[in-house]
């Protein structure tokens, strides 16, 4: 059977558990810190083809559409926030790595494979992909805010400038300058057309690389602190199930239709772990168990877009949209 790019993106969680399930094998039969050391330019890649997909120039067309992108918006930060703030309270005050991971998560809404969970849900992808640029910008912006707001004295402390600038120039900025010229060529030219188009194949591939290479790296450490990466489970399947309801609702208050309804949903459930995860790197002082705390929320929404997919679907029917019509 020949593999197509729209049956890599189908069958995405798959890969991505046997990804998973890959890395911790390796964490066995080869452990060592070279996994550690490939994390930074396998991350750098998959931000690169990440942010290939999404039409920089697009920013002010994904500002027409007012209603749901302040709709949209109104999901991802403010009522994230509050839902991500109250399930970190109920961790423990001395755990603040793990209150720290959660919120670092959380608080970012994904900007990659939520518009092929949205498309698979029944929603309009078409409206994800136009206001990603606003959803990138934003949560680079909003995170530091959120992060000052909500973790106490001593994980700030602990978050240092110099590592944040760092992972943000190399991880980020240039990735997004890099996919943003290549767009640019591609406009232009037959032959930056031909690259572009082929790098949509990798962002699947690549992805599956990242979550084999991080769970290489941090499975060890992760088994000995199995206890406290444990106590995240349940913070993050309790997100995974509010969210899908409070972004249902606040779509239904704006009278947004039933595509558009399903893609504020699906972006409020969805978290940016990859793109975060530079960040949580980037803390040393927390160890291995931030990156931990920032993977254990992949593998929890993984399982969670399985029911997103029938789920979503019926919490926005199309019956509200024709009432809204």
């Amino acid at each position: 059977m020949a593999v197509t790019r729209t049956g890599l993106e189908e069958n995405q969680v798959a890969i991505y558990f046997a990804a998973v399930v890959a890395g911790a094998l390796m964490a066995v039969a080869a452990p060592g810190e070279a996994w550690g050391a490939v994390i930074n330019p396998a991350l750098a890649a998959l931000l690169y083809v990440t942010f290939l997909q999404v039409p920089l120039a697009d920013l002010r067309k994904s500002l027409a559409n007012g209603r749901f992108l302040l709709t949209l918006l109104a999901v991802n930060f403010v009522a994230a926030p509050l839902v991500a703030f109250v399930l970190a309270s109920f961790l423990p005050s001395e755990e603040w790595v793990l209150r720290l991971g959660v919120l670092m998560v959380l608080l970012a809404p994904c900007i990659d494979y939520v518009v092929v969970f949205t498309h698979l849900g029944r929603g309009d992808p078409r409206l994800i992909v136009a206001a990603t640029p606003v959803l990138l910008v934003a949560q680079m912006l909003l995170l530091p805010v959120y992060l000052g707001l909500f973790v106490g004295e001593r994980a700030m402390a602990m978050m240092q400038p110099g590592p944040f600038i760092e992972a943000f120039v190399w991880l980020i900025a240039v990735p997004l300058a890099l996919s943003a010229a290549t767009q640019a060529w591609a406009a232009r030219s037959g032959a930056g057309k031909t690259v572009a188009d082929a790098m949509g194949w990798l962002p699947v591939p690549l992805m599956a690389m990242v979550l084999l290479v991080v769970i290489a790296a941090v499975a060890p450490d992760v088994a000995a602190q199995a206890r406290s990466v444990a106590m995240l489970v349940p913070v993050y399947a309790a997100f995974a199930v509010a969210m899908p309801v409070v972004g249902s609702l606040v779509a239904r208050f704006a009278g947004l239709e039933a595509g558009a309804g399903r893609a504020v949903t699906f972006s409020g459930s969805t978290r940016n772990s990859l793109v975060v995860l530079p960040l949580a790197f980037a803390v040393p002082e927390a160890g291995a168990l931030l990156p931990a705390a920032v993977v254990t929320q992949t593998l929890v929404e993984l399982v969670a877009m399985l029911v997103y997919i029938r789920w979503v679907p019926t919490l926005v029917s199309a019956k509200p949209a024709a009432a809204a019509e």
